[in-house]
């Protein structure tokens, strides 16, 4: 199914409409209502929303190409207009919206669910579960399929999509705000962190990190990703598991092996799996590099696996790319065909294509992660470290 951006556009403001009605009446959504929600897909691969459309005559500012998402984008801002109680409001909702535009690009439920599965096969039956950057819930949905009663604390700073996030789960601790508030008593907490992470040079402001004299802590606040990891492995307590979907910049940046090397450091290293570039491109209309990165937390280690070495390290493979030496052989790769070509800023990159959509996607993807698991976690230290749920 190729990516329809008049439809994904039209699927949002149904969503907006439906979270804007459901605020008003202070009620929960009823079936119907959750399926309007549940298609919401943010605004990843929709820049054209950014256009002027206030007026008919801002449709000569609009490329031809562009033209077909012009009335349904003076609508989205007509909505937004209508139930926003000033300017100063709309601009907090075009603001957000304007920074998902380049980093909101949803997973596939067949990539969340796989995930979700392969750790309860394996024994990671979380009860605390941490999501730093929920989106609408994929990997909340995932989660509570397997596991109906665990405990959720889901993140979310884009405003539109927390709205949506906290309807479709009212149940769940919904908190519509950057993962960097979250709180010193819910450090080594959760049974397991899994997101798919934002990512770029966007910079956390945390004082705990950019106070720190560890120069990875200290560098890490720098960029998001970056942030993401360790703020997660603080927050995950002893043989807690972190998984989280990021960007290829982590394993690959020659820059990033400090980061890398903290992570070893603090972590055993369970399974890494190097995505396709089209696995994004039925969801959001473009293609973005990244890998599927799982950690089990060990706050105190003595040396690093050959693996984990590895995966410390990069090294350049030519035209001024790097490759994190983990990937050398191209064994955790899901790929049919690799290819270089030209980043998004110009810079040579190399691209990986899977053949046969997200489903096939994650029946290759099942396979890595299962060897994995198999070969590298510890579930006797998850078991080790597990409170039960009614103890705070």
């Amino acid at each position: 199914m190729a990516f329809n951006r008049k439809q994904r556009l039209r699927d949002n403001i149904e969503a907006i409409r439906t979270a804007f009605l459901l605020d008003r009446e202070q009620r929960t959504p009823t079936a119907r209502e959750r399926l309007l929600l549940e298609r919401y897909c943010g605004f990843g691969g929709l820049k054209s929303i950014l256009n002027p459309a206030r007026e008919l005559t801002d449709a000569v500012h609009w490329a031809k190409s562009d033209l077909e998402l012009f009335a349904p984008t003076v609508e989205l801002h007509r909505l937004l207009r209508e139930n926003t109680k000033d300017e100063t409001e709309y601009k907090r909702y075009m603001d957000a919206m304007k920074q998902s535009v380049l980093t909101a690009f949803y997973t596939p439920p067949e990539i969340t669910g796989t995930i979700a599965d392969v750790l309860h096969e394996h024994g990671i039956r979380p009860d605390r579960v941490l999501e730093p950057s929920a989106g609408v819930g994929a990997f909340v949905d995932a989660v509570l399929e397997n596991r109906p009663d665990a405990d959720i604390m889901a993140f979310e700073k884009d405003l539109m999509t927390g709205k949506i996030l906290k309807h479709l789960h009212p149940g769940q601790k919904v908190r519509v705000q950057g993962f960097e508030k979250i709180e010193k008593p819910f450090m080594n907490h959760f049974d397991l962190a899994v997101s798919n992470i934002p990512f770029g040079d966007v910079a956390v402001f945390d004082p705990e990190f950019s106070g720190s004299k560890d120069p990875a802590r200290h560098s890490a606040a720098r960029t998001i990703h970056n942030y993401f990891f360790l703020k997660s492995l603080d927050a995950v307590r002893e043989g807690g598991i972190v998984a989280f979907i990021t960007s290829q910049g982590v394993l690959d940046a020659p820059t990033n092996a400090p980061i890398r090397e903290y992570m070893m450091n603090h972590a055993n290293l369970v399974g890494v799996a190097r995505l396709p570039n089209n696995l994004f491109t039925e969801y959001a209309g473009t293609e973005v590099a990244s890998d599927l990165v799982v950690l089990q937390k060990q706050s105190e280690k003595r040396k690093l696996t050959p693996d984990e070495q590895r995966f410390v390290s990069s090294s350049e493979i030519g035209n001024g790319i790097y490759l994190n030496d983990y990937h050398r052989d191209f064994k955790h790769a899901i790929h049919t065909t690799v290819s270089h070509e030209k980043g998004l800023y110009g810079q040579s990159a190399l691209v990986l294509h899977y053949d046969g959509g997200p489903e096939r996607i994650a029946e290759r993807l099942r396979g890595i992660l299962a060897n994995a698991f198999a070969a590298r976690l510890d579930t006797e230290r998850y078991t080790q470290y597990l409170r039960p749920l009614h103890i705070p």
